[in-house]
């Protein structure tokens, strides 16, 4: 084993798996040997039958359908936005001067923080509820959106000019064709946090929605149901994250050498 050496892919594979193997057996252990108590942590037999119930008696295929919805909403609606705000940022600096400052501010500003005004403005529909996703996703796109165009190779800028090409043909034809594959990797991350955002959203204020029974579980102390919840969580979005990475390597090929 060295320092950046890739892996074959089959290792790979068995090596995520085996650390799943490890995390449940060590839950089973605490659990199943009475080290914990089921109030505070469901084993995972008692989860399975928990999620079961949510499944099939308890509408929880809604509720995941719902925030999936408000998840890919929001996000698309950030993304669509920052996309070409980001990079018209990289490529002409008095523009990335002029919104760079309120950008930068903006990005540290919590979006749970915004949730009673967002109630206020927009009540508890689902309006709010995407304008707490678009407020956690946009900024931080915008702004890694602006550093990967701005950081372009300046030989290959140069040699689009030497060329002969345009200021409207740089950004078309090498800015963005050059900061893609990061801009791709940088969807993918950003999608991870809008999870936080909408299960935040969805414990205030909401009647559908994992993160609503989240709640009502919690209320219940019906932790097998929490845990399930939770679970569902990563899984949709290790699902999402292995989308974006096979579509990744689908478009941007070149950019996968070495991993």
């Amino acid at each position: 084993m060295k320092p950046l050496t890739p892996v074959l892919p089959a290792t790979k594979v068995a090596l995520g798996i085996s650390f799943f193997v490890l995390f449940v057996a060590l839950w089973s252990a605490v659990t199943f040997s009475g080290w914990v108590s089921p109030i505070f942590l469901a084993d995972p037999l008692k989860m399975l039958k928990g999620g079961y119930t949510l499944l099939t008696e308890m509408g929880f295929l809604v509720d995941i359908g719902m925030t999936v919805w408000r998840v890919v909403g929001g996000f698309v609606i950030a993304a669509a936005i920052a996309l070409p705000l980001g990079v018209m940022m990289g490529a002409y600096k008095p523009i990335e001067a002029f919104f760079e400052p309120f950008v930068s501010f903006a990005r540290y500003l919590p979006a749970s923080a915004f949730i009673p005004l967002l109630i206020l403005w927009a009540g508890i529909g689902e309006a709010q509820k995407l304008a707490v996703i678009f407020i956690g996703s946009f900024f931080q796109l915008v702004l890694m959106i602006a550093v990967v165009v701005g950081n372009t190779r300046r030989d290959l800028v140069e040699a689009a000019y030497t060329l002969g090409a345009s200021d409207a043909s740089l950004v078309k034809r090498v800015l963005i064709p050059g900061a893609a594959p990061e801009i791709a990797e940088i969807l993918r991350m950003v999608l991870g946090w809008a999870w936080t955002y909408v299960i935040v959203a969805e414990l205030i204020g909401a009647s559908s929605g994992i993160g609503h029974m989240i709640t009502d579980s919690q209320a219940l102390l019906a932790t097998d149901q929490i845990i399930f919840g939770i679970i569902v969580i990563g899984l949709i979005g290790l699902a999402s994250d292995l989308f974006f990475k096979w579509m990744n390597r689908r478009l941007f090929p070149w950019a996968q050498l070495g991993k």
